[in-house]
């Protein structure tokens, strides 16, 4: 598996642990990369995404409720929640990944850990968002 594939994964899972408990991201991490060692590009990566993600969630869950049409996020699976927030933080906030791969990366975790319509729908969420939010600049 690739570097960020991984990284992606793993960010996927630091997102739902943090959804899940009240524990602070920092005991989060030290807790998982014990768990799960590994070299310090994929660990850099995934701390990067997660943290990005979590410092701009409400403005990224500003962009979702607008793009995930008759859907509203409490009731969102949290894989496919997740998945669509930390995608869209790299749509939005991370111009060195190309849109086709956050889409791509996000649709085959959809595909492989949510439910069997979840690919459909994050690429359909994803590329709405992709097509009206991406033609804006980068915000920081």
């Amino acid at each position: 598996m690739r570097k960020r594939t991984q990284s992606r994964e793993y960010v996927l899972q630091v997102l739902y642990e943090i959804e899940m408990t009240d524990y602070p991201i920092g005991q989060i991490f030290e807790e998982f990369w014990k768990a799960n060692p590994n070299p310090d590009e994929v660990r850099e990566f995934t701390e990067r995404i997660v943290k990005g993600t979590a410092e701009k969630r409400a403005q990224i869950d500003e962009v979702l409720v607008r793009y995930t049409e008759n859907w509203n996020l409490d009731r969102m699976a949290i894989v496919d929640r997740n998945i669509l927030r930390y995608s869209t933080y790299e749509l939005l906030y991370m111009d060195d990944i190309p849109p086709k791969v956050s889409i791509n990366e996000a649709v085959n975790l959809a595909k492989k850990y949510s439910q069997e319509e979840s690919g459909k729908f994050v690429n359909g969420v994803l590329d709405k968002i992709c097509h009206s939010e991406s033609t804006k600049s980068k915000q920081t």
